[in-house]
């Protein structure tokens, strides 16, 4: 049976892994979004959107947390830069549907395919790791992902 005092030890561990991994993540998606002239937060739309091809921008707002003003803005300049398409519901004026343009995949594919970018760091670092050693991180992951969402919609 573990103690109350290597229980706390094992989660600071744990928090103080993710908060590196977090650190780090942080650092290279700057780098990234930078380096190919977007903002985070125009960066952070774009990997949002692009496994479901196309979302309304309130779902958009809800998966990243960002500002309804940040995101608009970011969104006005992806729509600039020819990234993303918008247009409005015809079910709702008031809501506006997003989608990656045909250029918005494409740029995605070569900042995927970019030395020092943060996907190629990933995937450098998933090389790394054996077939179980992967699937065992993703399914621990998606246990304490599972866990913390479900503590947050308590605690709303």
């Amino acid at each position: 049976m573990m103690s109350e005092n290597e229980k706390l030890i094992r989660s600071t561990q744990l928090l103080r892994s993710f908060w590196s991994i977090q650190k780090n993540i942080v650092r290279f998606v700057q780098k990234t979004a930078v380096e190919n002239g977007l903002s985070v937060p125009q960066y952070t739309i774009l990997m949002t959107i692009i496994l479901q091809k196309e979302m309304t921008q309130k779902q958009v707002g809800e998966q990243t947390f960002l500002p309804k003003s940040t995101l608009s803005q970011a969104v006005d300049g992806l729509v600039r830069l020819g990234l993303l398409n918008r247009q409005q519901l015809e079910s709702n004026r008031r809501e506006m549907q997003l989608s990656i343009t045909k250029e918005g995949e494409a740029f995605l594919k070569k900042m995927h395919l970019q030395d020092g970018g943060i996907h190629h760091l990933f995937q450098a670092a998933m090389e790394s790791l054996s077939d179980k050693q992967y699937e065992d991180l993703l399914e621990s992951h998606l246990i304490i992902a599972t866990y913390l969402e479900s503590q947050a919609k308590e605690g709303m």
